[in-house]
């Protein structure tokens, strides 16, 4: 498991707005980015694709770890995400949906950390995933043999 430094955060952070820019969102305007550490040390990163069939788009986040699962890699330490209307810089941190929170469960464990932070890194939010998807579904569930 990689330690992830003061300047890895940042990094990620810095890649999650870069990838901002790549965000097709015509519906909502609404552009996000996000960076995937693995725990090998590699990150992945992914922007959100709305479709006019709305429930065809995928959000950053499902994009990042869709990348990395193509890339057969499933460890995963940290993710950064970042958000806010197209164009304009993102001032406020952005919180993953539940169907994103939902598909950190299966491959992350409640110590899996989400990074939300301004543009500017000046207000950065470290939260676990326990705390996000509290009473979260997992394979666990599916797999009990009772």
């Amino acid at each position: 498991m990689i330690n992830l430094t003061e300047a890895k955060q940042k990094e990620l952070i810095n890649l999650a707005y870069d990838m901002r820019k790549n965000s097709y969102c015509p519906y909502s305007g609404f552009a996000v980015g996000a960076a995937l550490l693995a725990e090998d040390g590699r990150i992945y990163t992914g922007c959100n694709m709305e479709n006019a069939s709305f429930g065809a788009g995928i959000c950053a986040e499902r994009s990042a770890f869709a990348k990395a699962n193509a890339d057969g890699n499933r460890r995963f330490t940290a993710i950064a995400v970042a958000g806010g209307k197209a164009g304009l810089p993102a001032d406020n941190p952005c919180v993953p949906c539940g169907i994103c929170l939902q598909v950190m469960q299966e491959f992350c464990d409640g110590d899996f950390i989400i990074l939300l932070s301004d543009r500017k890194q000046e207000n950065i939010i470290r939260k676990y995933l326990r705390e996000l998807l509290p009473f979260g579904f997992g394979k666990a569930f599916l797999l009990k043999n009772d």
